[in-house]
């Protein structure tokens, strides 16, 4: 191989810098626990969220948006590698990320992107608290830091930068992080190169609670609920309304931030998506919190807006999953996503219109919480027209979405759906074997890693993991 000369080097290395100056910036904006269906332009009358709303009137609509592991640690790192949990490692909360996984963020480092992260990182293992992450590999490509490993102190909350001392907000979080984004903001105007920001906010999580002048616009005896809403069940509607005042006090962030990019003159060359890590039951089906295979758990608000390649007020039902959101995001800026990733570009089919998408979603939980009542690990394939769910040993849940969409009448077993039972267990086998999972595949860990699992222990089975998951609830 030649030796390259400093005078290639030099013209190679400005070659890229040309190439990085031309690419789009990228913006994530990511509240936890944000289901679909509490946002004004996505179907909720109740819900005020018009900076959002905006955002989609500029942009597109993202129907088919789903988490394929609806819960914290494995849908970040799914949205982080482009990987299903049983290929990157992260099954259960409270695991660390591989430090030689390939991250979204590393591979748009090496393109000549700025990084910055700013939010919730839950991606570190161990203890969640203080969640300090040091500097280095553990950050998995990110440059400008601002961060905790994971507090739901939504008023009493801190970050770190680049040192273990704690950084305190003094003030609702949701309005803390949005200081920080904002000075992220600042500092990519100075600087020349491409930017891509994420903002992964802690509310409107659990526990539900909002400051007054946000909570002040919910009346819980006004609140419409969801048909498949149980009284008595699930969070009450006055924690429906401090929810819902949670989710427009992001809102706000989310309209500040906007707002930031037309004063520094970034809007233009600037994607913005605005998604969510998993969704909230919220008394549906009689269910609280995530880890369901119900649309209240699974599906998430998707609105991307991209001025002058999407068309303004469009809608979309492309199936648009975790998973996809990296190499999508890539191909959008030009970049040929790795090999490691396993999800799709959708890059055509959500801004141009045409190319090949996925004919539906694959969803996986790996085990049993006590937390939000899980009782087992399932798989699941949900179509444009039905939702499927099953455990190892027996079928679940089956729906027929188009008459049944709150998912009230249970399909499983009836002779009527005996044909669709039979082509979405094929569909969902095919998912199975096309992404290498397993109903007793191994999940592989570094050795310094599994400590919350095994000590000295790099691999560990399915019932390894679920003899853990027994012995702790609160992390599992």
């Amino acid at each position: 191989m030649p030796k390259l000369t400093r005078r290639a080097f030099v013209a190679t290395a400005a070659a890229t810098a040309r190439a990085a100056e031309s690419r789009p910036n990228i913006v994530f904006l990511m509240p936890d626990q944000h289901r679909y269906h509490a946002v004004g332009c996505l179907g909720n009358d109740d819900v005020k969220t018009p900076h959002i709303d905006k955002l989609a009137s500029e942009g597109v609509s993202l129907h088919h948006t789903f988490a394929n592991t609806p819960v914290c640690c494995p849908a970040r790192a799914i949205l982080l590698t482009g990987q299903y949990c049983h290929r990157n490692g992260m099954v259960a909360n409270d695991l660390r990320l591989r430090e030689e996984s390939v991250s979204f963020a590393e591979v748009l480092a090496k393109a000549g992107y700025r990084t910055g992260f700013a939010g919730k990182w839950h991606l570190d293992g161990g203890q969640r608290e203080p969640g300090w992450v040091p500097p280095g590999p553990r950050r998995q490509g990110f440059e400008f830091w601002a961060a905790h490993q994971c507090s739901h102190r939504h008023f009493e909350n801190h970050y770190f930068r680049d040192t273990p001392q704690a950084i305190e907000f003094g003030k609702f979080e949701a309005e803390g992080w949005g200081d920080v984004a904002v000075e992220f903001l600042e500092g990519a105007k100075k600087d020349k190169r491409p930017f891509y920001l994420t903002v992964q906010w802690g509310p409107p999580h659990d526990p539900y609670k909002a400051p007054a002048e946000y909570t002040r616009h919910y009346d819980p005896g006004k609140l419409t609920m969801r048909a498949n809403y149980k009284a008595g069940k699930g969070p009450s509607a006055a924690l429906i309304a401090e929810y819902y005042g949670m989710v427009t006090a992001i809102d706000d962030q989310v309209g500040r931030l906007m707002a930031k990019l037309d004063e520094l003159g970034l809007r233009e060359n600037t994607i913005v998506l605005y998604s969510s890590d998993h969704g909230d039951m919220l008394g549906s089906q009689g269910e609280r919190l995530k880890r369901k295979p119900w649309e209240e758990s699974i599906r998430v608000p998707g609105v991307l807006r991209w001025p002058g390649r999407v068309k303004p007020g469009s809608h979309s039902d492309v199936f648009f999953t975790h998973v996809d959101f990296a190499p999508t995001l890539l191909g959008m800026a030009g970049i040929t996503p790795p090999k490691t990733m396993q999800g799709h570009d959708l890059s055509k089919p959500i801004v141009e219109g045409k190319g090949k998408s996925p004919d539906s979603a694959f969803f996986q939980i790996f085990g049993p919480f006590a937390g939000d009542g899980t009782s087992a690990g399932w798989r699941g394939v949900r179509t444009a027209t039905h939702m499927y769910a099953r455990y190892q040993d027996k079928p679940w849940v089956l729906y027929d979405l188009k008459a049944d969409p709150y998912q009230q009448y249970n399909l499983i077993g009836k002779p009527e759906a005996a044909a669709v039972h039979v082509a979405m267990e094929k569909r969902l086998a095919r998912w199975m074997k096309e992404t290498g999972d397993s109903w007793s595949s191994n999940w592989s860990y570094p050795v310094e890693d599994a400590g919350r699992l095994y000590k000295h222990k790099t691999f560990f089975t399915v019932q390894e993991y679920l003899d853990w998951a027994k012995a702790h609830p609160e992390s599992a």
